[in-house]
């Protein structure tokens, strides 16, 4: 079972991969962290992409999509994955295809999760962390116990600009997943959507009844 989630910041992907992955054996493969295991392994891809995340340029897609297949040919990846936020564009879904129809595999299911914007704005907007350890905290659902000081080291907090509710705002709407990339896999009846303001447990179920659903599933 392959499997893609996908979602704006503060939707819970990471969350959700992590426990799928878990509860079913697969590994959940974030192609950031792939990307910088495999820099600081000094593998030939990872070499390749050095000097764009040196530079802070985006890596280009066919050196994403060469890396990805490569790490799902590993023998965990064997039974299935849970690939988190990627593919984030159409031409990026168009070349995992071509990549996996060439090893004989394909996308099972994209899960979409959807929250209201005002819901990520909250989640997102009230996020601090600490300077020195790097500890996160939330003003709501997670907050120090003594305001503006780490509990954990009793380092200052701070807030990045990126996380200050305007500015929250302002760039979900370039991060939420674009409607061409939904409709490829709309096309594909393979696009489920799922109500991502719920509790940890109740998204969980909602996915897991929709790998439940999936064609071939062998997994419920």
């Amino acid at each position: 079972m392959y499997l893609i989630l996908l979602g704006a910041p503060g939707t819970g992907k990471g969350t959700q991969a992590n426990i799928l992955a878990e509860r079913f054996g697969w590994p959940h493969i974030s192609t950031g962290d792939m990307l910088r295991e495999a820099v600081a392994q000094g593998t030939e891809l990872g070499k390749a992409t050095k000097g764009y995340m040196d530079q802070g340029a985006l890596v280009p897609d066919d050196l994403v999509v060469k890396m990805l297949v490569e790490r799902l040919k590993q023998p965990d990846a064997a039974k299935g994955f849970v690939l988190d936020g990627y593919p984030r564009t159409l031409a990026q879904a168009a070349a995992l295809d071509e990549a996996l129809a060439d090893d004989k595999k394909a996308i099972d299911i994209a899960f979409n999760i959807v929250v209201p914007d005002d819901e990520l704005v909250r989640r997102l907007g009230g996020r601090w962390l600490c300077r020195n350890c790097g500890a996160i905290y939330h003003e709501i659902t997670n907050p120090p116990l003594t305001p503006g000081k780490c509990g954990r080291c009793g380092g200052e907090l701070y807030q990045r600009d990126d996380d200050k509710p305007d500015t929250v705002r302002a760039r979900l709407e370039k991060q939420k997943p674009p409607e061409d990339l939904m409709q490829h896999y709309r096309g594909k009846a393979k696009l489920f959507e799922i109500d991502g303001s719920e509790e940890v447990d109740g998204v969980t179920a909602a996915l897991v009844h929709g790998i439940s659903e999936a064609p071939g599933n062998v997994w419920s």
